[in-house]
């Protein structure tokens, strides 16, 4: 591990020293594992993992989040919010984002103040800064605190340090709400978020983990890594077969392969900038 990494890791220690008593926001991916394991090795039992159930995510994101921090040592919290019961985010425009992290925020920071945490801690990384990301509007309004943005922590060196420290999910891959599969102006339900869901858990179960399934009404568009683009063809009766079954017409591949973000591609800049 360089120097720079080192005295990052330092200075993220001493702003969770500081804070005594904190709420983790805990998804289960790299960056709020690694917080959460800073934290408890700052602060010891003085940590609570807030793990939420969320309509548009994947269940077993959750379940394998408990398990994670259980696994840990920290005391953890079950809770759930209903997005689908808010029209600004069934709605599906790019203020959605916004909304779905104001509903979060707005939660966790219930559950704080009723649990006398002062501070709400989120996973975000200076990597988010570069990103079309409207929670952070949310973020900033309720006060939540970002700490690997305050130590100017970057994915790289969140990676090298959650290996360090022996996370399993040092290398998982990046995850997001299945939401981030329909496009803009096209309303979210339940049965949308279950064929993007049932899509991707097939797809990973045949060989590619690194998987988005957009979801174009009667056409899915698969995105896999450029290096498995020929893997993917090879097997491409089955993959039809299965997705067709699960109610697309078409099933399409993106030739620019796997990227985050992808929807956001259509967005005008004006936009992109405005967050």
């Amino acid at each position: 591990m360089n120097e720079t990494t080192i005295q990052k890791n330092l200075e993220l220690g001493e702003i969770l020293s500081g804070m005594g008593r904190v709420m983790v926001a805990f998804s289960g991916g790299v960056d709020s594992a690694l917080v959460l394991k800073r934290a408890q090795e700052e602060l010891g039992d003085q940590v609570l993992a807030v793990v939420v159930a969320s309509e548009l995510f994947r269940k077993q994101e959750f379940e394998d989040a408990v398990k994670l921090a259980e696994d840990m040592g920290v005391a953890v919290y079950k809770t759930e919010i209903k997005e689908l019961d808010n029209p600004d985010i069934v709605a599906n425009t790019p203020d959605s984002w916004y909304y779905s992290k104001k509903m979060l925020y707005t939660h966790l920071n219930e559950l704080a103040e009723r649990m006398d945490y002062p501070y709400v801690l989120d996973g975000m990384i200076m990597d988010d800064l570069d990103d079309f990301r409207p929670g952070m509007r949310a973020r900033k309004e309720a006060g939540a605190r970002s700490v690997l943005q305050e130590a100017k922590i970057y994915k790289k060196e969140v990676r090298e340090l959650a290996n360090e420290l022996g996370l399993p999910v040092w290398d998982k891959p990046a995850s997001c709400s299945l939401a981030s599969r329909i496009p803009y102006g096209i309303e979210i339900d339940k049965q949308k978020i279950e064929q993007v869901d049932q899509a991707e858990i097939f797809l990973a179960k045949i060989g590619f983990p690194q998987v988005r399934v957009r979801h174009h009404d009667n056409v899915a568009r698969i995105e896999v890594t450029p290096e498995e683009i020929t893997k993917l063809v090879e097997q491409r009766d089955s993959i039809h077969l299965k997705l067709k079954s699960l109610g697309f017409t078409y099933v399409s591949l993106d030739l620019r392969g796997y990227r985050t973000g992808s929807m956001n591609e259509e967005l005008p800049e004006s936009v992109l900038k405005s967050v």
